[in-house]
Parts: structure tokens; sequence; C-alpha cells
């Protein structure tokens, strides 16, 4: 057998450069300290990408001289399929186009030829209207259905006999066959590996002309590269679809029918070299992820000043190598803030009123107004048990209630909005998302229709406190402060609560607080809900959140540190994403460079 060069060169390639593919990756969110599933390793991606077009390229394995050329193939597939059409076992296609240069968007090797995926397969599809639904019966495969290379039989739902042979009629479904998802999320290739009989509804069939017996392994590899074609080319609407004239008179490079096998056998065995990558690459993130929690735990644990200097001496020999990643800059960024409403960020002043006084001092403010008629007497707040205080505070601070530094709390007004946010000067509504991602957004907001009249009592003033109530289990009671220069007509709407707060409060520092692992802690136990999509907190439970109160002027020393911390992590950010960023233009440097 003759070996190509080029097929030499890109298998070298691959294997040469395993470090970087497994290397570069993008970070997907910020949102918290999670798992693996926020990082998406590109490197690995990029090399998949790059197996699937090295093989419908010809690239990927040396070629045979010995191996009937493709055009002789082909002319066999058309012949058989001109005398099933003769018998009236086929319907000719009178849509499908003739292959012009336009189609040839590569060469390709000399034994290869151009055709079109309906001049090769019987493409069909299923149903495109429901059925009526059964207990049990036959499945109806949708593409929903379609899901990591395998048809799920878990959530399908069932169809009569005579449903199922009306579709059958259309589109039967055989072991071997190819199937594809046709409308949504168009693609996920599939070869049928059962005998169990079941229909398709919007779900593309590639069928061999009958007694062509083609590698469905490899069809199943153009595919998947040919789905980002198909979906730049998929028409719109609500969702998006490839039609069968599309799938018919899609290009296709045929190589020789045992070529095809070859193709098939070192795509999966380089696929699983990739999923043996990605497990590693995964094992390797999940162990410098632990190592992370379990040094910067010391500093929550250490028990003196003294203590935590020594472990983080200690963490900062190694700070280049442990702050790499956005989950451990992340992990900082939350120490930092357990650390601040601990009392172990900055040293204590003996000479600040302690909190305690702060105390008195703002039951008696909210007594005259309360007497004044300013503001509601709030309800007794029950007394805070040993058992609920998680740490030792340091001298001159007091562990308080939430509701105990408030002037008072309101939810908001919901009426039906714009779907689209307000105009300038104009009124508009809050939405949850303004409130979600750390900082206040303003432009989170929907117009008030013209023929409501707004309510003033609910309009959002600058260094309000807002809560959201509702949310994902990890979003929910995120909190903001709107900044001094908040524009005026947004209100809160019902799913944000507000709070205000006496001046000898930092409410920057509320907000620190709630948005610690303390607090984070607290609203996982009492959110109520029935899933993690959709969780709720009552204004009762956010005025019941324990608060660990420095004396006033340690408040804005906290807040000082904390934004000076905050600061170093937003650089290191920004570092990594420009170290990332240049690790997947490497990686898609050498894709590029291997379909030279």
């Amino acid at each position: 057998m003759a070996v190509d060069k080029q097929v030499v060169d890109a298998e070298q390639l691959i294997v040469q450069h395993l470090d970087l593919w497994t290397s570069a990756q993008t970070a997907k969110s910020t949102a918290g300290r999670g798992s693996n599933n926020k990082i998406e390793l590109t490197g690995i991606k990029k090399l998949r990408e790059l197996i699937l077009e090295l093989a419908v390229r010809g690239k990927l394995v040396p070629q045979d001289p010995n191996d009937e050329p493709a055009s002789e193939l082909l002319k066999k597939i058309i012949d058989r399929r001109e005398a099933l059409v003769k018998r009236g076992d086929l319907k000719k296609n009178k849509q499908l186009l003739p292959v012009d240069e336009s189609d040839r968007s590569f060469n390709i090797p000399l034994n290869w030829c151009w055709s079109r995926l309906g001049e090769i397969y019987d493409v069909r599809d299923g149903t495109h209207d429901t059925p009526k639904y059964v207990d049990s019966g036959y499945p109806l495969v949708t593409s929903k259905n379609l899901v990591c290379d395998q048809i799920d039989f878990e959530n399908v739902n069932f169809i009569s006999g005579e449903d199922h042979s009306k579709i059958s009629e259309r589109s039967s479904v055989a072991k071997g066959d190819v199937l594809m998802a046709m409308i949504g999320t168009i693609g996920n290739p599939v070869v049928v590996k059962t005998d169990r009989q079941f229909s398709i509804k919007n779900v593309a069939l590639f069928k061999c002309i009958s007694g062509i017996k083609l590698s469905g392994e490899f069809l199943l590899t153009f595919l998947k590269f040919a789905t980002v074609h198909l979906k730049e080319q998929s028409a719109g609407g609500v969702q998006a679809f490839v039609s069968l004239n599309m799938l018919r008179n899609f290009p296709i490079a045929l190589p020789p029918l045992e070529e095809q096998f070859r193709i098939a056998d070192k795509v999966e065995e380089l696929m699983a070299l990739c999923d043996q990558l990605e497990q590693q690459s995964y094992q390797s993130i999940d162990a410098h992820n632990q190592l992370v929690d379990t040094l910067l735990q010391t500093l929550v644990d250490s028990a003196n000043a003294g203590e935590l200097a020594s472990n983080w001496q200690r963490l900062s020999e190694h700070f280049d190598t442990l702050f790499t990643t956005e989950y451990s800059i992340d992990a900082l960024k939350q120490t930092i803030l357990q650390l601040a409403v601990m009392g172990k960020l900055v040293k204590q002043d003996p000479t600040d009123e302690p909190a305690s006084e702060l105390l008195k001092r703002i039951a008696k403010e909210k007594e005259a107004l309360v007497k004044a008629g300013k503001i509601k007497k709030q309800k007794p707040l029950p007394p805070i048990t040993d058992a609920e205080k998680p740490f030792e505070l340091p001298n001159g601070w007091e562990w308080c209630r939430l509701d105990e530094l408030s002037l008072g709390s309101e939810a908001g007004w919901s009426p039906q909005c714009e779907n689209y946010p307000r105009e300038s000067g104009k009124w508009g509504v809050l939405k949850v998302s303004a409130v979600t991602w750390g900082a206040y957004n303003e432009t989170e907001n929907k117009a008030l229709p013209i023929h409501l009249e707004p309510k003033v009592e609910f309009e959002v003033k600058p260094f309000d406190f807002l809560i959201s109530r509702a949310n994902t289990a990890e979003l929910v009671a995120r909190a903001v402060v709107v900044p001094a220069d908040a524009q005026s007509k947004l209100m809160l709407s019902d799913k944000i609560i507000r709070f205000r707060f006496t001046e000898h409060i930092a409410v920057n520092y509320v907000n620190l607080v709630n948005n610690s692992l303390l607090s984070r802690h607290y609203y996982a136990q009492v959110a109520g809900g029935t899933s993690s999509s959709m969780k709720n907190v009552s204004r009762i439970q956010i005025q019941h959140l324990l608060i660990p109160l420095p004396p006033q002027s340690e408040q804005l020393r906290i807040l000082a540190k904390v934004n000076d911390v905050q600061v170093i992590c937003q650089e290191l950010l920004k570092k990594l994403e420009q170290f990332q960023n240049k690790q997947v233009e490497i990686a898609s440097a050498l894709a590029e460079q291997g379909m030279i």
C-alpha cells in the first residue's frame, strides 16, 4: 500500500501536539465555584473537528491503489438506482443537481470522486405530523432522541401499530441506516444498531441503495463534519430546519468502498483517544480544583492572625501555579469574601466604636422614625441561638439579622409589560437579570405599556439594596446595590425585593455578606421550589439572614481591602483570558495546517 506523506504529516500533527490540544480550554462561566461543565476543552474540540475534516478530505488514512475507484462504485450505485426506478421501487429524484466547480470545495485523492448525498443514498424523512400518542406500542423517535451517537429509547412517546405502518410506508427504518436531526438542534447523526421497530418524526433517514453496502460509520463521520455547513444553510423561523432537498443536494467527496471502512476505523480509534484525553484533562482539572480548595480552606480555618499570615505565605509561594484557571481565581475571590465576613481580612482597631453600640443607635433611629410615621414598626425577629452562629467573631463585632439593620423592605410590581426595553426617559420595570450578575444592570428592563400609570412608590433609588427572590438554585437571592448615578423611572418587579438601610450601615458591606459563602449556604438551606431551575426565597427568610456586623469604621476598611483584591483578581482573569485565547489561536492554526 502506498503511503501518502500528507497522511503521515496529519497523524504526526495530532500526536506530536497532544499537550497543546489538551491544554487549550475556554472558561464558560464565572457564576460560581462550579464544576467541569463550566469548562470547554477548546483544544480537544478543535482536535475532533480536525479529525473529521481530515477524514472527509482523504488525509486521514493512506490510499490503496488496489481499491476499486470511487467512480466505479458511484456508477454501480447509479445503475442500481435506475433499475429500482424502472421497477417502481424508487421514485426518480428530479430535483437532484449535477456537481459543478462550486461544489468541489477542496482537492480530493485521485481515486475519490464528487457526488451528492441524494445520488448515493435514498434520503427520506419521517412524518411531519404528530400522531396520537398511546401508553405502549411503537416508539416515535424525534430529534431530541438522537443523543451522543445513540438513539435514546428511554424518553420516547409511543404510537399505535396503525400509525407506525403509515409512517413506515414512507420511511421504514432498518439496522445499518443513518438518522440525523433535521429540525431544532440540527445534526447529531446516529447509525441504527438495533432490530427494534420504530418510526421517525422530523428526522432524516439515509438508506443505502439496495444491494450496495456502504459504510454507515463513514456517512456518520461525514454528517458530523457537514453539520456546521448545514446549520449555516438552514432556514429560520421558530426552529431552524434543513429540507430534504438541501440534504439530497449536499455535495460529498466519495472514497472507494474499502477506504470508507478504513477511515471509519481510524476515526473511531482517534475519537477514543480524544475521549481518553478529555477524561484525563477533567481529572487533572478536578485535582487542581481540590488542591486550590484545600489550600484556601486553610486560610479560612486559621485560628489567629499569625496562623493566617503563615498559611498565606505558604500559598503565595505557589501563586503562579495555583491560580491559573477561572475556577481557582473565583475560589480566591470567594475566600476573600469569607475572610472579610469572619473579621480576618483587616486588623481590628480597639478605638472603633463596638458594633453593639452601633446596633443600639440604629434601634433608636428606627424608633424615632416609627413615632414620626415615616416607617412601619417591624415585627420582632427571632433571637440568634448559639447553634446558628457558624464561627466566632472578633472583639467588637456582633451577630445580628439583616432586618435589624434595615429601615424597611418591599417587593415590587409586575404588570404585563412590553417585550422590549423602555425608551430613554420613559417608565420601565426591572427584570430579575438586572440584579443577578453582581452589578446593577438597568438596561435589563421591560417597557411599561403607555396605557398603564407607573407606581412611583416602586421607583428604584440610588443606594437601594435589591435582591432577587426567585431564580435558579445558584442565582436565587443574588443582590446588587444601586449606584449613585442610576437612571430614574425604573420600577421594581414583584420578583425583586428592596431593602433600605440607615446611614450608619455601609450598604455595600451588607451586599458583600449576602454574596459570601456564609449567605449562599443559608439560602441553599431555606430556598423553596420543586427543581433547581427555579428556586425562591421569601422576604422573611431574607430578613432573617445572619449578618456578622463589624464596627462602622471597620466596614469601610473591609470594603476597601476587598476592592483591592477584586482588582487583582480581575487582572488575573484578563491575563488568563489572553493566555487561553492564544492557546486557542495556536490550536486553530495547527488545525488549519493539517488542511494544507
